[in-house]
């Protein structure tokens, strides 16, 4: 396994994330104990669940799973960076969601309770909260951080002037900010390109992509229809829509003898920006797939295919759509 720094910070993590939105509703409980243990055995140390992974309002499913596989010991917590998050709404309360001051602080207490664990590595903001004023949120972090319960602070679904924000609110008040920011993209979805990614280089923001393989369709959509979300009515409607360009995709990694799936992943780990790409296996068969993608070379060629299968924007902002 390969570890590259977590942005800034002097954190290594593994260049895949295992990413466990899938545990609880998609994967067994037994099963996802087999795919945590397998992912340590391979070196994965970068664990990313959500409190509201699972999908049961305020039970928080996915975290008590990762948790109860803690609790099973042998150094497991003291092995992984554990990262979770906070946003998403946990109760019928009008404060049991968002970035409030109260409700990160009560959303802390409980992810720790359901993560049987002390301390919560990276705690990462699930989406920007427009009606938060950043003091507010960066004094609740600050509190939380001098009490030891969380080390590093993330976001995700950031748009770039709202890490900027961040990040010189943050300096005003000598605290580091944001290590890392977790955002949608993939071959299929570039838009991050246009000013997320260069902010993220700018104040040197780690980048973790979320969904790599669009939901399935840069996954080999093409062949028999398979279990959860490649099987969705949605994403088939998107194969169809898009069913030259994925042809054209999954002949040429026929042609590099490689899956669709793993070519998606290495692609963007060719790209400087992207610390570790968040798998979201639900099967060991699927984690196993997805380690494949460390040892694929790209060459310049081949990159220049995909780009020319899937432009981006055109490169970042404003040179993308202006001079």
């Amino acid at each position: 396994m390969q570890y590259v720094h977590l942005g800034r910070s002097g954190l290594q993590v593994s260049r895949l994330c295992l990413g466990t939105m899938n545990f609880g509703p998609q994967t067994s409980e037994t099963d996802s104990f087999r795919i945590m243990d397998h992912a340590l055995e391979h070196g994965i140390n970068f664990f990313d669940t959500a409190n509201v992974y699972g999908w049961k309002v305020g039970e928080g499913v996915t975290e008590q799973i990762v948790g109860r596989w803690f609790a099973h010991g042998a150094g497991r917590r003291e092995k992984v960076v554990l990262a979770t998050k906070v946003y998403g709404k946990m109760g019928e309360g009008p404060n049991d969601g968002r970035l409030s001051a109260l409700h990160i602080r009560r959303a802390c207490e409980a992810s720790l309770r359901r993560l049987a664990t002390d301390h919560i590595d990276l705690y990462q903001m699930h989406h920007v909260d427009r009606h938060t004023p950043w003091e507010e949120i960066w004094q609740a972090m600050e509190q939380l951080h001098r009490e030891g319960k969380i080390l590093y602070v993330g976001s995700s679904n950031f748009a770039g002037w709202h890490l900027a924000q961040a990040q010189e609110a943050a300096k005003s008040r000598h605290f580091m900010g944001l290590v890392c920011e977790q955002s949608l993209y993939n071959l299929h979805e570039r838009s991050v390109e246009l000013e997320v990614i260069p902010a993220c280089e700018a104040y040197g923001i780690g980048f973790i992509p979320w969904s790599p393989l669009a939901r399935g369709l840069l996954a080999g959509a093409l062949g028999p229809a398979a279990a959860g979300r490649r099987a969705s009515e949605d994403l088939q409607k998107d194969v169809e829509t898009h069913r030259a360009t994925l042809e054209a995709y999954e002949g040429l990694c026929r042609a590099l003898g490689e899956h669709p799936a793993d070519v998606a992943l290495a692609w963007l780990l060719h790209q400087k920006a992207v610390t570790s790409p968040i798998i979201g296996p639900r099967t060991l068969e699927q984690l196993d797939g997805s380690l494949r993608a460390l040892q694929i070379i790209l060459i310049l060629e081949t990159l220049g295919k995909l780009d020319d299968l899937f432009p981006g924007p055109g490169g970042p902002a404003p040179e993308a759509y202006a001079w």
